[in-house]
């Protein structure tokens, strides 16, 4: 497995996220060595969602007003419909999102997540994958949509659904030991 010591990885989330897809990340990224944090709207804590309903409650390390891209060598964005829904809204978050893609940093987003991808215009030519709902989303945003576990385009890593979480983790890891990448463009 790649060393990530020294590396510190952001995950933006907020109420609603699917679990499973904060949390095998995280500790897929730990595992390796790197430090993390759950980046949010607001302190506190916020739930997760599994099997549809409401789960655990997750402590929020910092808010989007308490960092700045430059904090981070890579980001996590969890799906679930409510997260991304909420995140895409907030112009804050949009803009953390943006600057990953300006500074050439690797962004992971599985499920619904890429959504937030589509609101930060970071998709014009980029292959993506995702949950299949939100496929016409990413296409309408300029995406090249394909149906693959994890699908990884310099530095940008998207993945379906929790069943792909192996491979989206794997890649994850890969893409973070690996750090900036030149064409990871907005």
């Amino acid at each position: 497995m790649n060393n990530l010591e020294g590396k510190t990885v952001a995950i933006l989330a907020t109420n609603g996220f699917e679990e499973s897809e904060l949390e095998s990340p995280m500790n897929a990224l730990k595992e390796a060595g790197a430090h993390v944090d759950i980046v949010s709207e607001s302190s506190g804590e916020i739930k997760s969602w599994a099997d549809g309903n409401w789960s655990k409650a997750y402590t929020v390390d910092k808010t989007l007003d308490q960092v700045s891209e430059s904090d981070y060598n890579a980001l996590v964005l969890p799906g679930g419909v409510i997260n991304p829904d909420q995140l895409r809204r907030n112009e804050t978050a949009i803009r953390f999102v943006k600057s990953f893609f300006a500074n050439k940093k690797p962004v992971a987003a599985i499920c619904h997540a890429p959504w937030i991808l589509a609101e930060a215009d970071v998709l014009q030519g980029r292959k993506v994958t995702s949950f299949n709902s939100i496929k016409r989303d990413l296409v309408n945003a300029g995406a090249k949509w394909e149906d693959s576990e994890v699908v990884v385009d310099e530095g940008l890593i998207t993945s379906r659904n929790p069943n792909d979480l192996p491979a989206f983790n794997a890649k994850l890891v890969e893409e973070v030991y690996e750090g900036k990448h030149q064409m990871q463009t907005a």
